[in-house]
């Protein structure tokens, strides 16, 4: 049983989404029979889901909460999915999922001490869960109730807990007065459990009471055992280190694939290439960019506008990439400081910078298709899927070397940069520049890159012998 505040499409705010998406697919194809238990937001009203529990008593203390349950169920070869959606309009049925243009919900530690707590309810009455799978901090509490609240309760022996961080850098932290509210004891709130720094810790309780902890690449295992990485829980997670491990997310490629892309202006594949430079042509129209920049490097960005992302380093350098003739393409939104930025350059660099605010889907995937270069300087990245896509689609990533990126990119399919500054990353984008101007190299870098395999098949085995384990 994975439990999670997202699932494609139902809920998304990110790649967690997706993972919900394709995983429990994957996992299913190898004989798993998988169930996913999710918030039914009110995103999620026009999903497929039949009623199954009318009324569920949701135990957080000495309250009760009441919640519906949903179902929906698809078989996948030997295996089967079933996705249940957990009902409360009070608590789930708000625009956002996790906040407003004010700020973050007051009560996300009820919304979500709620999910965890239901999912548990619903392996008891409905789906007998041998591994119960954690995402995030929003599912981090389940294993604290398993073992605790729960401990003595013989519908749940024998199981166990895997925690997956996909970010670390989000934790849950809520006042120490939230105790109450979750239904759990103060012998909890101390420094060797959920308490951090006077706050609360979703995440930590995780870490601390779940059997099993990984990360969604190798990399990212061991950088958030580091101080640079580990937002004040790498010496709680270099104390589990018996227990932690990392595996790479994959990428669902019947989404993302050059060759079935109904969203891009030509199709094209490792064999047939020119379907490319129509895409690429096209994206330059889209984005009102000048028609001669055919013939000159095209970078792309998909990306939230966030710290994480290095937008810093770009803007550092601006001036000095655009004197090269060369242009840049970007989708996204965030930070206010960061979309200041890109409309900044747009100002500064009509005929060679063009930017669209919030996400569209497909125009991500036609960024993707028609861009020669894809940029990701990440300050940190758990895993990344857009260098991943980039690479199906025969665009080059230049990324910093860290996290799933350094994973996944080497020296035969693009470009990397190890030190966190501009310069670093100008020189990894002249390299780049200058190794496009050698098309014959340069497409045959392109077709080693469409050749990688990173579908969900290899993860979901590699996740199916840690369940084993378990």
């Amino acid at each position: 049983m994975m439990v999670s505040s997202e699932v494609t499409p139902w809920a998304r705010s990110g790649g967690l989404a997706d993972v919900l998406g394709a995983l429990p697919q994957a996992l299913a194809a190898l004989g798993y029979h998988v169930a996913v238990v999710a918030p039914r937001y009110m995103h999620a009203a026009d999903a497929p889901a039949s009623r199954v529990i009318d009324e569920m008593a949701v135990p957080l203390g000495y309250s009760r909460i009441q919640v519906g349950v949903r179902a929906m169920t698809d078989a996948v070869g030997p295996g089967s999915v079933t996705l249940y959606f957990v009902e409360n309009a009070a608590l789930y049925g708000r625009a956002g999922l996790y906040g407003d243009a004010t700020g973050d919900f007051d009560d996300n530690h009820i919304r979500f001490a709620v999910l965890s707590r239901a999912a548990l309810e619903i392996s008891r009455r409905l789906f007998r869960a041998q591994v119960f799978h954690c995402h995030d901090w929003q599912a981090s509490l389940l294993p604290v109730y398993l073992r605790d609240t729960l401990a003595q309760d013989g519908d749940f022996a024998g199981a166990r807990t895997l925690l997956t961080i996909h970010n670390l850098g989000y934790q849950g932290l809520f006042p120490a007065a939230a105790l109450d509210d979750l239904g759990l004891g103060q012998h909890l709130f101390n420094p060797l459990h959920l308490e951090f720094w006077g706050q609360i810790n979703f995440l930590k309780a995780g870490i601390v009471f779940s059997d099993a902890i990984n990360t969604v690449s190798r990399k990212y295992a061991e950088e958030v055992q580091t101080p640079e990485y580990g937002f004040g829980l790498d010496g709680l997670l270099r104390h589990r280190r018996g227990v932690l491990s990392g595996i790479l997310n994959g990428v669902d490629y019947s989404r993302w694939s050059p060759e079935t892309d109904t969203f891009i202006a030509a199709r094209y594949s490792p064999g047939s290439l020119a379907g490319k430079r129509e895409c690429k042509r096209a994206l330059l129209q889209e984005m009102g960019l000048p028609e001669r920049m055919i013939d000159r490097p095209l970078m792309g960005i998909v990306s939230r506008f966030a710290t994480q992302k290095g937008f810093d380093l770009i803007g550092e350098i601006a001036t000095t990439i655009f004197e090269r003739d060369l242009c840049l393409v970007a989708l996204g939104n965030g930070e206010t400081r960061y979309e200041e930025l890109f409309r900044k350059l747009c100002a500064d660099f009509p005929d060679k910078v063009a930017v669209r605010f919030g996400f569209n889907d497909p125009m991500a995937h036609r960024i993707e298709a028609g861009s020669d270069i894809f940029l990701m300087p990440s300050h940190y990245e758990p895993c990344g899927l857009n260098q991943i896509y980039s690479l199906k689609y025969g665009t080059v990533p230049v990324v910093r070397a860290t996290g799933g990126l350094d994973d996944t990119i080497d020296e035969s399919t693009g470009f990397k940069f190890a030190d966190y500054n501009g310069s670093e990353l100008l020189s990894a984008i002249r390299d780049a520049c200058q190794a496009w101007e050698n098309r014959g190299e340069w497409q045959a870098r392109m077709v080693r890159g469409m050749q990688r395999d990173f579908s969900w098949a290899p993860s979901a085995r590699a996740y199916s012998e840690l369940y084993e384990r378990l």
